[in-house]
């Protein structure tokens, strides 16, 4: 997932998508988790898959529990959710094949949603998979969840009119990006995509032609949500969802208002990470960032048992920090989202450049420019702390501030002419970037980049710039989701790029398919490896930073935590105090 959260409004197709719309979130130093680091696995014991989920400490049933935010949630539509607002509400209404157990810590396990396990991959191999659906599953109108109705979500997904969700099993299943042209969904809605089954009630199997040892991974996405065909209402299923979780949607007023209710014929003995404690979930959209927050500030009437979704904004940052009572109503921590300064290595093709530009980065002095600390946190590292099986390293150890003499060494006399594209939203981060490496010998042109056009643009391949900055949060929290994603040169294209250094290593590639074709719960420590293998002999980039979360909510709310996967205050827990 890329694009910065203040700017970010939906979604795309497969990685290459936009954040959640969200103000920057300009949090104090330190947090909740700031330096918490991902540790998880694959639960092996069915046990683990079922429920109820553990219940959470002081919470109470009762009450209406509130969302501030400034715009709608792009989809509903389980097979369409991407963006981060709805991949945090969309498990209140649809359960999913696989999901996380997360409280918010770090320490992340991957369990059977809908399935009793996350899945078998039958012949060890990663190409065949199966699940079995637990017993005891239902819609909301209480009939049977069976894996017809799981395989029915997922092929209602290649349908090309139902934009805006990932693609991950439909590529997969289609062996091809151009997954509608495998198989058209319009034409065959009594059947199921090639490789996709449903032998009986029970099972649901992929068949694929590569390995994909993520799948496990993979299914945890909304586009695996159960749909009964004749509840298809096709691109209005976005206005009304067909419930399969705790939740159900009860009123929907575009832009205004979202309204859900508990869900009778959700059975919590089946879910291991869900609650329904509150009676209703209402999205109220309108206020901006500031106005959001100073509503969880005054604490009156409703707002006592509202969140804040779009953040602390920087001009309440002294107020709420300053504030014991409202640090005690905070919720913060460090997200996956990375930044990264980019640097196209088909046009700065000279290692000892590359690595130059690494020793000359002053990262605090970025950081301060971004909004300080309280934002950003400086990594060193292609994947962030949240990463399972991260280890932290230094490839080019410069101190906070850079080594600018460390990287006129590797100049050595040279003074590379370098062109820096920029947003034309944040011109100041390319002001800090050019006086911090003109220092160091190089010399640097900005050029500004339309903000609503930046990704298209740096991912068309003959671009002509020279450097620019990224940012990527992977789907989930595996070294898969992001390496190959960002630095296989094999999928190089003309246009729609997330491989936007444009690097392309034979001995690099063949080791992504040596991890890619790994066990899942086994690939953490050589992905770790790849990172810094990545970072030392090709310098594709310079990380910068990773964002701080930071969320306010009112005095009666309870159970929010920042999700350990995307960073986002998670509501599964949620609940008003009584």
């Amino acid at each position: 997932m890329r694009l910065k959260r203040a700017t970010a409004a939906g979604g795309a197709l497969a990685l290459l998508v936009v954040m959640g719309a969200c103000s920057e979130n300009k949090g104090t130093d330190g947090g909740n988790d700031a330096d918490r680091v991902q540790s998880g696995s694959i639960a092996t014991d069915p046990k683990d898959s079922m429920g109820p989920a553990a219940e959470v400490q002081g919470a109470a049933k009762g009450g209406t529990f509130r969302v501030i935010r400034e715009t709608k949630i792009s989809h509903l539509d389980p097979q369409r959710v991407y963006s981060f607002a709805g991949l945090m509400n969309a498990p209140l209404y649809s359960r999913f094949l696989t999901t996380f157990k997360d409280d918010g810590s770090g320490k992340v396990t991957l369990v059977g949603d809908l399935a009793e396990t996350p899945g078998t991959d039958v012949n060890k191999d990663c190409k065949v998979w199966e699940f079995k659906i637990k017993d005891g599953v239902k819609f909301e109108d209480g009939s049977p969840i069976t894996s017809k109705e799981i395989a029915y979500g997922i092929a209602r997904s290649f349908d090309p009119d139902l934009t805006g969700g990932p693609t991950y099993l439909q590529e997969w299943l289609a062996d091809s990006p151009q997954y509608d042209t495998k198989w058209n969904f319009k034409t065959n809605k009594t059947s199921l995509p090639p490789g996709l089954t449903a032998p009986d009630a029970k099972t649901l199997k992929f068949e694929f032609a590569k390995p994909h040892c993520d799948l496990p991974f993979a299914a945890s996405l909304p586009y695996t949500a159960p749909l009964k065909p004749e509840k298809d209402t096709g691109v209005n299923l976005d206005n009304q969802p067909f419930s399969s979780g705790p939740y159900k949607i009860t009123k929907n007023t575009a832009g205004v208002e979202l309204v859900m209710e508990r869900n009778e014929n959700w059975d919590p003995k089946t879910d291991p990470v869900r609650h329904a404690y509150p009676d209703k979930i209402v999205w109220n959209y309108g206020p901006d960032a500031e106005a959001g927050a100073n509503r969880v500030i005054s604490d009156n009437g409703d707002d006592q048992t509202a969140l804040a979704w779009n953040g602390v904004p920087s001009a309440l940052i002294a107020r709420v920090t300053g504030d014991a009572t409202l640090k005690q109503r905070s919720v913060q921590g460090q997200t996956p989202s990375l930044w990264r300064l980019t640097i196209n290595t088909q046009r700065v093709t000279d290692l000892s450049v590359r690595q130059a530009l690494n020793y000359a980065i002053d990262r605090d002095g970025f950081i301060k420019v971004y909004g300080g600390e309280a934002s950003a946190k400086a990594v060193t590292t292609l994947m962030p702390p949240s990463t399972i099986g991260f280890e932290k390293y230094d490839a080019y150890p410069a101190g906070p501030s850079g080594n600018i003499e460390k990287a006129k060494e590797l100049l050595a006399g040279k003074t590379p002419e370098l062109v820096l594209g920029v947003g034309d939203d944040y011109p100041e981060y390319g002001t800090q970037l050019k006086g911090n490496l003109e220092k160091a010998g190089f010399k640097v042109t900005l050029k500004s980049i339309p903000a609503d056009s930046k990704l298209d643009e740096v991912g068309k391949k003959n671009n002509p710039w020279d450097l620019y900055i990224d940012q990527w949060a992977a789907d989930w929290p595996s070294g898969a989701a992001i390496l190959p994603v960002l630095f296989d040169g094999r999928a190089i294209k003309a246009e729609n790029n997330s491989n936007t250094s444009y690097v392309n290593s034979d001995e690099i590639n063949k080791e992504f398919d040596r991890v890619l074709a790994m066990p899942a719960g086994e690939q953490g420590k050589e992905w770790a490896k790849l990172d810094k293998r990545v970072m030392t002999e090709l310098a594709p980039a310079v990380p910068l930073f990773v964002e701080q979360g930071y969320y306010l909510h009112g005095s009666k709310v309870g159970g929010i935590y920042l999700s350990s996967i995307f960073g986002y205050p998670a509501l599964t827990n949620a609940y008003v105090k009584q």
